[in-house]
């Protein structure tokens, strides 16, 4: 979603997302879960949504997609990181 672009959500479409936001941040280690981490699979489940996606799988898939986490030790980024979801 560009900066100029907005979109409205129903209430039970927000409770979905942020539902997803935290399962997707829950299924991190502990190390992850960092505010940077938060608000950037926060951002991909906003830009999945804004294409009108609700399903709860493909949402979940995107808000780890292209993840580049940030680990709370020593702030280091890492390229890859696998998550598995059990709906």
């Amino acid at each position: 979603m560009l900066p100029d672009q907005s979109a409205v959500y129903y209430p039970e479409e927000l409770s979905l997302l942020g539902q997803i936001l935290d399962q997707a941040v829950q299924s991190l280690p502990l190390g992850m879960r960092t505010l940077q981490n938060r608000a950037a699979i926060a951002k991909n489940i906003l830009a999945c949504a804004a294409t009108g996606e609700r399903d709860p799988i493909k949402l979940r898939l995107a808000a780890l997609i292209n993840l580049k986490v940030t680990v709370a030790a020593d702030r280091t980024p890492i390229k890859h990181v696998t998550v598995t979801f059990f709906p």
